[in-house]
């Protein structure tokens, strides 16, 4: 007997949640990683709750519109493969095959288009949502999903304020303050979409956009809280999540690889043959003391050095 429905129509599917984390992965590392996984592990217990699917990706675009190169895009999905291999996290490439500069407005859009009844969220750092007013677009990203956002830079800020020894009073004060700090940093035409909490991401609040040249009674309570349009219908909330994550660009990673690079070369071939060695099997083993072997997938650095990639080429 078939397994396939005969009246497929009727088939309801819960609307999905769906998380997006986007960059340029060049190259994907542990901090990359650990964003997307306190957002599944965040969204895990509700999507079970609510019978929801969740999708948490990362996005990879062709090449951000604020750089002026970044590696093979081929190279780049290769490595996050290897460094989603065994988590739940998912690699959607939407953007990474299109021709640059890819805007995230557009991708929003699109993902709108491609699911419109799902909850979409958009992932980013708190150095990225400050400066939303100056990319194309940024401040009407909400217009189309929801953002959380991550503060990737002085994360231990949060910390200072916060002592085993003083009461639970005094630390949600210091936590409320440090997040007031953050909300601030915002675009101010932001700050009324911001929520204190993840679950209100998954709850819209009907919202008109309203035209100035519609702005009449009529047009006003015939809201279709019901539309699928979130552009139309739905703001888009922001939440901050004030836990301290690694503090790690790709940037600073590169530098790390070119330094290394610089300091090898500069040996005669035959120690650096050997030189190389001892790198490679100390981080494969991630007994390494340097900061590659905390910020890199041993199977992601391995990969470098095997394709040369970030002037690693002396490993070869």
């Amino acid at each position: 007997m078939s397994n396939t429905s005969i009246n497929p129509q009727k088939k309801t599917t819960a609307p999905a949640i769906r998380a997006y984390l986007g960059g340029s992965f060049d190259p994907v590392h542990s901090g990359h990683l650990e964003v997307a996984l306190h957002v599944y592990q965040d969204l895990l217990p509700i999507a079970k709750q609510q019978n929801r699917p969740l999708h948490v990706s990362l996005l990879p675009n062709a090449r951000s519109p604020f750089k002026t190169q970044s590696t093979d895009p081929a190279h780049r999905l290769a490595m996050l493969q290897l460094a989603t291999q065994d988590t739940p996290i998912q690699i959607n490439e939407l953007e990474l095959w299109q021709a640059p500069p890819v805007y995230t407005i557009d991708s929003v859009r699109t993902l709108r288009q491609q699911y419109p009844n799902d909850c979409l969220i958009f992932i980013m750092g708190m150095d990225s949502a400050r400066s939303l007013d100056k990319w194309k677009d940024g401040l009407q990203l909400t217009d189309y999903v929801n953002l959380w956002v991550f503060n990737r830079e002085d994360s231990d800020h949060i910390n200072e304020g916060v002592s085993d020894n003083a009461t639970s009073l005094e630390n949600s004060i210091a936590t409320s303050q440090y997040l007031a700090t953050l909300q601030s940093q915002l675009p101010l035409p932001l700050h009324p979409h911001v929520t204190d909490s993840p679950i209100e991401l998954l709850t819209p609040t009907p919202h008109r956009l309203i035209d100035n040249t519609e702005a009449d009674s009529s047009k006003i309570n015939s809201l279709d809280v019901n539309s699928t349009d979130l552009k139309s219908a739905i703001k888009g909330r922001i939440y901050i999540d004030t836990r301290p994550i690694t503090a790690v660009s790709s940037t600073q990673i590169r530098e790390q690889l070119q330094i290394l690079a610089t300091e090898t070369n500069k040996m005669p071939v035959t120690e650096r043959q050997i030189a190389s060695i001892a790198p490679i099997n100390d981080i494969m083993s991630n007994t390494h003391p340097n900061s590659l072997a905390k910020w890199l997938n041993p199977a992601v650095y391995h990969y470098i050095i095997a394709h040369q990639l970030y002037s690693a080429a002396q490993f070869r």
